[in-house]
């Protein structure tokens, strides 16, 4: 498995994904890893784990979420891999579901979701956002 030290998007990224064209209704699926230790800028919290850190942002941004018109899923820890090798499983996945890419940019650019992103960012050490489209149902 591939685990960058990415955590934010570069702009590139963030023109892309957001620039695409608009097709109503997708899922983010959330590939998640910790760090040990949680890591904040200003080097408070050392004590945290990087779970514990992320943890914050997650109970925060339900709020945004909402607000956003969208909804989570599914979240929780991985325990254990059926098929398939890896060299080392993702701590977590989550599943979000946004009314729109214009949704889910309104809530993550807005100023109130980037304060709670610093905890995002403390607690992970990488991560891979997918966004797949829903078929219907």
């Amino acid at each position: 498995m591939i685990v960058t030290n990415e955590v934010d998007p570069s702009p590139e990224q963030m023109m892309r994904f957001f620039g695409a064209p608009e097709d109503g209704p997708f899922t983010m699926v959330n590939l998640l890893k910790f760090k040990d230790r949680a890591e904040y800028e200003d080097g408070s919290d050392a004590r945290l784990s990087g779970r514990e850190a992320y943890m914050r942002y997650g109970a925060a941004v339900q709020k945004y979420i909402a607000d956003a018109g969208a909804r989570s899923i599914a979240s929780g820890m991985i325990t254990g891999l059926m098929l398939g090798e890896v060299e080392k499983l993702w701590d977590m996945v989550a599943l979000v579901e946004y009314p729109s890419l214009e949704a889910m940019k309104n809530m993550v650019m807005s100023p109130e979701y980037q304060a709670i992103a610093i905890h995002r960012k403390a607690g992970l050490a990488g991560q891979l956002n997918i966004k797949i489209k829903n078929l219907g149902g």
